[in-house]
Formats: structure tokens, C-alpha cells, sequence
């Protein structure tokens, strides 16, 4: 494998009997590295695990095994106590890399995309480690989904078109977590685009922006963050950029129902926010996991459709993809495929 010293086969990992040195068994740790996985439409993070397990020579147990000889042992061979922690710190991260997003602390993934009709380019997204409720750190597999079919959008069939095939106006996205799927939608569609979500989670997603800002601006785009909470009243839950109602002509979401209230929220706030003309468009992605995230994409249609100037569905399709990596009890495959939903909305009367 990867680091082998020349006494040893390069596909042997080290005998800790052998009392390998520093040098050796550091290199070795750094070979076994797993990169945090992205999934998409076409391939689920357990195929993607599976392959970069195929470029190392050894089995997953072996690896695991060796690992956790590290974390135990006490490396008394080792003289520098420094050099002893780097070792055990090293096993330990390539232990968690097996084990789970949760078991992760902060990581950063490269997001990769391709599509004839753009030049390739890759988002680097930081999530930082996870801890309670925090369900805006981390990158939900829907993100991914509806930013690989953002070029889509383009063509003249589709409901969005008239808004994308020239100048596209500013955008909009709600509930952005940790900002992927507008960071996509500026690049690909040459857009400026403001991401917004909680406050508690506006640092990290300021972050992401600055971080893929050269990306974007590279292709015409441009990106900020902002603090947007929906249904908020108060001064510190409200940026000023929002208090003049009606002003966006494009608003896209991804996966934001996650509680009783948020339909209602939502609705509320896309009904703020988006312009009230004939060509102004939502874009929603909602996955469809189980009996209750259907029963919540029910309740947004039908709180949708009683604002003011209701909103009504121009398109709707359904996708199949992964849906993250959160791992259940007794479950090789963290990435579920569940049925993703989209859907474009108007006003009713218009367009």
C-alpha cells in the first residue's frame, strides 16, 4: 500500500511488533485517507466508498483493525511524546472517516461539476462538526441534486427560461444551510445570488462564500450571505436588504421542512420576498423520505395557495438520488435514495 518502507511489500501494512518508526507508520496513516464522499443522481456514496476501498490494497476489517491496534497501543518505542499524539491522531481521523458523518468533526468536500454546457468546476464546502439540532452545518443530499439539474432550467421548455437564457435577475435562496445549491446556481447560471439563512448559521455560510467567491466571479457570478429567519420580527432576525417586500423575481429552496410550522413560515416568506409580477418563479426541491415530509410537502401547496396573491405549480417532477450520509442503526449504506420533488411555482393569474 501507500507509504511502504522498501523492507516491507507495498501492500503490507506495518506490524506494530516491528516497532515501525514515526516516519513510517505517519506515512502509512496518510495513505489510508478516505476523502469525505459526494453523491449524486447517478451514484450513491456507498459505490463511492466502495472505490476509493478498491485503490487501497487492504480490506476495509484489516484497515479498521490495524487502526484501532494504533489508538490502543501504547507506542512506547515512539520517544516523542508529540510524535505519539500525531500517530494515535491520525488513526483516530482515519477511523472516523469509516464510521459516519457523525462521528466526523469539521470536514471540508469538494463538490464536482460537469456538464457540457458549462466549463467543469468544483465548490469546496466547509461543514463544521455536528453537534445537536445543528441541521443547517451540513450539506443535504437534495443541494446536490437540484444544483446538477440547474442547467436544465435553461432551456427554452422550461418555466424558468424567459428568466435565465439572458441576464439573469438577483436570486434569492432560502434556507441555504451550508450554501451549495446557490453557489451552483451563480456559477452556472451567471447570477448574483444572496444566500440567507438563520443567524446561528450565517457564519459558516459566509465562509463558503468567500471560499468559492473566485469560482464564481470567475464565470460572472457573484454570491453574499445574510441573515434571513422566516417568520422573524425583530431588528437582529431581519437584514435590511429585506424590509422592501416584493422585490425578487427568482427565489429557489431545497429540502427546508423540517417541522410543523415551516410550511406555513415558508409560504409566508417566499410570499414576502418574491416579486408579485407575471414572471416572477420559485424553485423548490423537497425529498420525500418517509409518510412525513410527504404530508409537509402537502402543507406548503396548500399554504402556497392561500397568500395573498396565491402561488400556484406550473411544473412538477420527481427525482430519484442519495439523501446524505447519516447512518442508521445496523446500515452499511449511509446514502439512502429516496424520491426527490421539484417544483416551479407562480403567481395564480399570471404568466
Amino acid at each position: 500500500m501507500r507509504g511502504g518502507s522498501p523492507e516491507r511489500p507495498a501492500d503490507e501494512l506495518p506490524h506494530l511488533w516491528q516497532k515501525p518508526s514515526h516516519e513510517v507508520l505517519i506515512s502509512c496513516l496518510k495513505g489510508l485517507r478516505v476523502e469525505p464522499p459526494v453523491w449524486g443522481i447517478k451514484t450513491s456514496r456507498k459505490e463511492i466508498l466502495k472505490a476509493q476501498e478498491q485503490e487501497q490494497a487492504n480490506t476495509p476489517r484489516e484497515i479498521v483493525t490495524f487502526l484501532g491496534s494504533i489508538i490502543k497501543s501504547s507506542l512506547a518505542w515512539v520517544d516523542d511524546d508529540d510524535d505519539k499524539e500525531q500517530i494515535w491522531e491520525e488513526a483516530s481521523r482515519r477511523l472516523a472517516e469509516r464510521c459516519g458523518r457523525t462521528a466526523l468533526g469539521e470536514i471540508t468536500r469538494r463538490w464536482p461539476f460537469e456538464d457540457p454546457s458549462y466549463p467543469p468546476f468544483t465548490l469546496s464546502i466547509r461543514e463544521p462538526p455536528m453537534n445537536g439540532d445543528s441541521l443547517g452545518l451540513k450539506t443535504w443530499g437534495s443541494s446536490y441534486i437540484l444544483a446538477q439539474l440547474l442547467q436544465t432550467f435553461t432551456t427554452p421548455s422550461s418555466p424558468l427560461s424567459h428568466l435565465l437564457t439572458t441576464s439573469p435577475p438577483p436570486i434569492l435562496e432560502l434556507g441555504s444551510g451550508t450554501g451549495l445549491l446557490g453557489l451552483a446556481a451563480s456559477y452556472i447560471w451567471r447570477a448574483s445570488v444572496t444566500l440567507t439563512d438563520l443567524p446561528s448559521i450565517l457564519p459558516n455560510l459566509s465562509h463558503n462564500a468567500q471560499l468559492n467567491a473566485p469560482t464564481i466571479t470567475s464565470r460572472g457570478g457573484s454570491v453574499d450571505a445574510a441573515s434571513l429567519t422566516w417568520g422573524g420580527i425583530s431588528p437582529d432576525t431581519i437584514d435590511p436588504r429585506f424590509t422592501k417586500d416584493s422585490t425578487y423575481e427568482l427565489i429557489i429552496v431545497a429540502d427546508p421542512l423540517y417541522d410543523d410550522n415551516h410550511p406555513a413560515l415558508l409560504a409566508s416568506t417566499i410570499n414576502t420576498q418574491l416579486a408579485v409580477t407575471s414572471t416572477a418563479r420559485v424553485l423548490l426541491m423537497v425529498p420525500l423520505r418517509d409518510g412525513i415530509t410527504k404530508g409537509l410537502l402537502g402543507d406548503l401547496k396548500r399554504e402556497l395557495g392561500t397568500q395573498g396573491v396565491p402561488l400556484v405549480a406550473m411544473e412538477e417532477r420527481l427525482v430519484s438520488g442519495g439523501d446524505g450520509d447519516w447512518r442508521d442503526d445496523g446500515d452499511d449504506d449511509e446514502t439512502k435514495k429516496v424520491g426527490f420533488w421539484w417544483g416551479v411555482f407562480r403567481r395564480d393569474g399570471s404568466g
